[in-house]
Order: C-alpha cells, then sequence, then structure tokens
C-alpha cells in the first residue's frame, strides 16, 4: 500500500502537490470539467430488486427488440460458431492476436510505418470508402504523431490504381488497401498496389479477415508488409462492437511489434510449448522505450477464435470462405431479378455481400423491409449493401419476396 492509500496511484502527497503545481492546478479535481448533467453523484438510480423481479425486468426489456433477420455486414459478419469451441493464411512471420479490433490494428500499423520505414514522409493513403469507424480511429491513432491521412479514389467498387500512382510520393508512408473492401468486392489489383508502395519504399498494408485470406492470394506474395483485419469472423458472434484485431507482418518487425508475443518452442519430453516472449509494450518497465500503449485483448475471445480455426481445419476454412463467394453471387442474382433492383453495382466477384441499387429512394426501401422483418444497410440515396452467411441463408426466400413487395 502507498502513503495515499491507493495500491494503484503510487504517488505521495508530496508528488501529487508537485505535479499540481506543474500545471497550475490547486487539487485534482481541476484537471477535470464534467458537466454537471452526467457528474456521479453518489447514487445509481437503480431500485434494489430480488433475483425473480430482475429475471422479469430484464425478459421485458428484451422482448422489445426487434425480432429481424440480419443481411448487414460492413465489418461484421456472422457465421455459425460451433458448438465444441496451425493456419497460415498471410504468409508473414509474425502473427499478434489480439489487438482491441481491425480498427485499432490499422492505427497500430500506420505508427509502426513510422519507425520502420526509412522515409521521412508523413502521408497515409487509405481509400476513400473506408468504414467511417476505421478511419475515426485510425485519426485518432496518427494525430499524436507526424502523419496526415489522405485517401485516395476508388473504382467500381476497388482501388483505383492509376489515380493512386499520382498521389503516392515520397512523402508516402504507409498504403492501406482492403480485400474485401468495405462494398464486398475483391481487391483483384492488390499486386500493382504493393509494387507501388515499393517504389516509394512506403509500407503496404493489406485489410482482411481469417475466412476470406483462406482462398484469396496470400498477401506476403502480393508485397504486403501487414495484413490487418478482423479475426471475429470465427469465434466469437456478431457483437457490432467487439471484435479480435489481427495483425501479422514480416518477422523483420518483431521488436516493433505493439502488444505482446507468445513463442512456440519444446518441452523435455518434445510436446510443443507456449510462452509469452516479448512485449513490446514496456509501461511496466520502460516507459519512454514503449512502442505502443494497446493492451491486450481478453484472451477468451481470441482462445474462441482459435478453437473454431483448428476445429474448420485447413480444407473445411476453405470451404466455408468458398460458400462465401458463392452465396453472394447467388442472392445478387436472385436480387437482379426483382424489378427495381440491379445486383451487384459493382462488376467484381464479392465475398459475402454486395452493393444494390433501387429505383426507389433506398431509406425507403429498408425502412419498408424492417417492416417486413429484415434489416439491411443503406449506403446511399439509391444503395443497400447485402450479406448473406450459413445463418440468414434459410431466410432468403421471404428475404426475396419482401424485396419483391417493397422495391416498386
Amino acid at each position: 500500500m502507498t502513503a495515499n492509500g491507493s495500491p494503484y496511484a503510487p504517488h505521495t502527497d508530496a508528488d501529487r502537490e508537485a505535479m499540481l503545481s506543474a500545471v497550475g492546478a490547486d487539487d485534482e479535481e481541476a484537471l477535470f470539467d464534467i458537466p454537471d448533467d452526467v457528474r456521479f453523484d453518489g447514487e445509481f438510480g437503480i431500485e434494489a430488486r430480488g433475483e425473480r423481479a430482475v429475471r422479469s425486468l430484464v425478459d421485458r426489456t428484451l422482448s422489445a427488440n426487434d425480432d429481424l433477420v440480419e443481411l448487414l455486414g460492413r465489418g461484421h459478419y456472422d457465421h455459425y460458431v460451433p458448438s465444441m469451441v496451425e493456419v497460415e493464411l498471410t504468409g508473414l512471420g509474425v502473427a499478434n492476436c489480439s489487438m482491441y479490433d481491425a480498427a485499432t490494428a490499422l492505427g497500430e500499423a500506420a505508427t509502426l510505418a513510422t519507425r520502420v520505414r526509412s522515409t521521412s514522409g508523413s502521408r497515409v493513403l487509405v481509400p476513400e470508402r473506408l468504414q467511417k469507424g476505421r478511419r475515426r480511429v485510425l485519426d485518432n491513432y496518427v494525430s499524436g504523431h507526424d502523419l496526415a491521412v489522405e485517401t485516395y479514389p476508388m473504382d467500381d467498387g476497388t482501388a483505383d490504381v492509376e489515380a493512386l500512382a499520382s498521389l503516392a510520393d515520397e512523402e508516402t508512408v504507409m498504403v492501406y488497401a482492403e480485400t474485401p473492401t468495405v462494398r464486398g468486392a475483391i481487391e483483384e489489383r492488390a499486386d500493382e498496389i504493393g509494387t507501388l508502395a515499393d517504389d516509394f519504399d512506403a509500407m503496404f498494408v493489406l485489410g482482411s479477415d481469417p475466412v476470406a485470406l483462406s482462398v484469396l492470394e496470400e498477401p506476403a506474395s502480393l508485397g504486403a508488409d501487414v495484413v490487418v483485419g478482423d479475426a471475429a469472423t470465427l469465434g466469437v458472434p456478431t457483437a457490432y462492437g467487439m471484435g479480435i484485431g489481427l495483425f501479422a507482418c514480416r518477422e523483420g518487425y518483431l521488436r516493433q511489434v505493439p502488444g505482446r508475443l507468445v513463442g512456440a518452442a519444446g518441452d523435455d519430453t518434445g510436446r510443443r510449448t507456449y510462452t509469452l516472449t516479448l512485449q513490446t509494450r514496456e509501461q511496466h518497465i520502460r516507459r519512454e522505450r514503449a512502442t505502443s500503449n494497446i493492451c491486450t485483448n481478453q484472451a477468451w475471445v481470441a482462445l474462441r477464435t482459435a478453437m473454431h480455426a483448428a476445429w474448420l481445419g485447413p480444407d473445411r476454412l476453405v470451404e466455408l470462405a468458398g460458400d462465401c463467394v458463392e452465396r453472394a453471387r447467388e442472392l445478387a442474382a436472385r436480387v437482379d431479378g426483382v424489378d427495381g433492383v440491379r445486383a451487384p453495382v459493382h462488376d467484381r466477384h464479392h465475398f459475402r455481400e454486395f452493393v444494390a441499387r433501387t429505383d426507389r429512394p433506398a431509406p425507403a426501401v429498408a425502412d419498408d423491409l424492417q417492416a417486413a422483418g429484415y434489416a439491411v444497410h443503406v449506403v446511399g440515396d439509391h444503395e443497400i449493401q447485402l450479406c448473406t452467411t450459413e445463418t440468414n441463408e434459410d431466410a432468403l426466400d421471404g428475404f426475396v419476396a419482401a424485396l419483391r413487395e417493397v422495391a416498386r
């Protein structure tokens, strides 16, 4: 126990007085500006109830939720998680799972680029169509570094490589691309993007997920220096917030990787063993040398992903990915047969999801579909995005029938 009675804030009264004096504050309270309407007044305002009353209240609250069939994607994908809950997917030497989610993995990749690339540039180039949440997190990450995030155009759902080539220069420190993209399209020119980044000694970061990576070309062979994404496509039900950030990179970046790394070895009986090998997050002992402030995600969700991947094995993982291509193609063909709808908007191969154009305003179509029991993304004035996996495929007949009714 420390002088001030807290084991978590080891500061003496003299320490606190010195720090407050340095910033010109009278006390700790002056360091915070909390509006009165949200300031904790010592009371939670929650009525005490017995177990039966609490269960009844929770049941009533949950029953108010809409019971919708979700055709939602755009970074959150619902695959069946087996009740039982070493695959090489990236071709890169080091994998760190997990960051908090794909967004923090992307932010960490940007700060990694500033440490390992010899260029003195400060430009980070990302697609103009990027999930808003990922872009906001990336902006927050680079705000503490001499980096500027800029966008490059997309063409028919994937990168406009010619436009990107005209934007990239010696000031570019990182180029980010995704496959599948946020519109569900497979990036067909990722190798050209990798070559372009290498021409300017910029880091090439590729965003994907473990299921898609099982059928796409190995990112390392495309020139990717880092692969980021969300591994929650395996082992974790859709949570719309909780993720498992995937971060893989070349072995040369080993001592710059954020978080913690586990190494594999063998015991004296020849059995494979694992041990915590490296923590580049050095706040514990040498804060001035820390390469990242990120902490490890909960081991429970990472373990569930590992169990799901092991349960599937390489063959069934590839089968699952193939189904993601076929289901999207088949649903797009059915939707394209509905009067007032054209699908897919992009003349590309798609993975899990695609964009459809509606003659009626998309918000009106989505509202009518919701009233019929189906949830879809609105991504444009006349565009909706549809995602299909094994968890909603049995409801697609009803969805197409509902779309036929509301699209005209």
